[in-house]
């Protein structure tokens, strides 16, 4: 493959990348280039961690030796089930079990346990080391990445400690490129200010885009003007702990269909839009998706649609109805996902794991 070929593969699907150049001078110059992405092990998957789980496939395919944190300590400070460290463990184990039903087996990454690294006095050493070069201002602001808020930092002082951890959890293994959602900005551009400093490796950031809430854009994000990119996409993006927002992985056909009808969907409008996202951003990433629309014969009848900007063409001219669109994305969304739930469910394991993470969110 290529360099231009190998580029397409690491850029497509992203909202930017910061920088192409140091990417593509990566890709040509190093025999191992180090890839990572952190998440919080925080509950079940919904279809938005499909994004950056086929991103991290394709950077794997490219032949990035790619880590993935567990970022146990980081979901405790963030009050994921209630700080219960044994749940959340189980919720990493069960998001494994995800990424290898997506493609992504155990086989071809590196698990890191972020309660490996915390056990280690040069993490800390580094940990500190940025603490003295940053402010206190900075680091608030970097609370976003966490889903809060600067003012929450005042009655729970850990929470300041997280993005200093994000960025330590970078510069401990080396990496030379940190994926995560366009959430994930701040705490990736504080790494890349802090390592020109401090004369660390400046890690190379892929940001992928956010899946909207099925119910839509909050009050805060129609005035989206007076917040940066990825402070409005914390704000509005699908949320574990508010499954009303989400469609799940493990979802039946019948429940992806009574989500997908009550997604907020307005006639030409494309921004915020969900449906349209979950088109653009995993059904049309499919190798060979086309998108069958039924139509009333009236409006034209049924149409096959082969490419994004051909749907969101039609889409902005009033061609299709809201409704057919949702009816259509429901039956291909409910298609991808059962062959990702074939795999899934051939583990007991992850059938377990499922069983006890959905019986804590309903007791909790």
């Amino acid at each position: 493959m290529n360099i231009e070929k190998k580029l397409e593969v690491a850029v497509r699907n992203t909202i930017e990348v910061i920088t192409r150049e140091e990417l593509a001078k990566l890709l040509v110059e190093r025999e191992r280039v180090k890839g990572y992405i952190g998440f919080e092990p925080s509950g079940l998957i919904h279809i938005g961690w499909l994004v950056w789980m086929f991103k991290v496939r394709d950077l794997v395919d490219l032949g990035v030796e790619f880590y993935i944190l567990e970022a146990t300590w980081h979901a405790y400070i963030n009050d994921k089930f209630g700080g219960d460290i044994d749940l959340i463990r189980k919720a990493a184990r069960y998001t494994r079990r995800v990424l290898e039903a997506v493609g992504v087996p155990e086989t071809r990454v590196k698990y890191v346990d972020a309660e490996e690294l915390v056990d280690s006095k040069d993490y800390w050493g580094i940990l500190l080391k940025l603490a003295k070069n940053t402010t206190l201002a900075r680091v608030k602001r970097a609370l976003t990445i966490m889903g809060r808020t600067t003012s929450e930092a005042e009655y729970d002082f850990s929470k300041l400690i997280y993005p200093l951890m994000q960025v330590t959890d970078i510069f401990y293994l080396d990496l030379d490129i940190a994926l995560g959602g366009i959430d994930q900005r701040k705490a990736h551009m504080l790494a890349r200010d802090l390592a020109e400093k401090l004369k660390f490796k400046k890690p190379v950031a892929i940001h992928t885009p956010i899946i909207t809430s099925i119910r839509g854009p909050s009050k805060k994000t129609a005035q989206s003007g007076e917040f940066e990119a990825d402070d409005v996409a914390s704000e509005f993006k699908m949320s574990k702990s508010k499954p009303e927002t989400a469609i799940f992985i493990h979802d039946s056909p019948e429940a992806v269909r009574s989500k997908m009808l009550s997604a907020y969907c307005p006639p030409r409008v494309l921004e915020f839009n969900p449906v349209i996202e979950i088109n653009k951003h995993l059904l049309f990433q499919q190798p060979g998706f086309v998108l069958h629309v039924e139509r009333p014969s009236q409006y034209g009848g049924s149409v096959d649609i082969h490419t994004i900007s051909e749907l969101e063409e039609a889409y902005l001219q009033g061609k299709l109805h809201p409704l057919d669109l949702k009816n259509a994305t429901a039956e291909a969304l409910i298609k991808m996902l059962e062959s990702i739930k074939i795999r899934l469910f051939s583990s007991r394991e992850a059938i377990k794991l499922l069983e006890e993470l959905e019986k804590a969110r309903i007791t909790r």
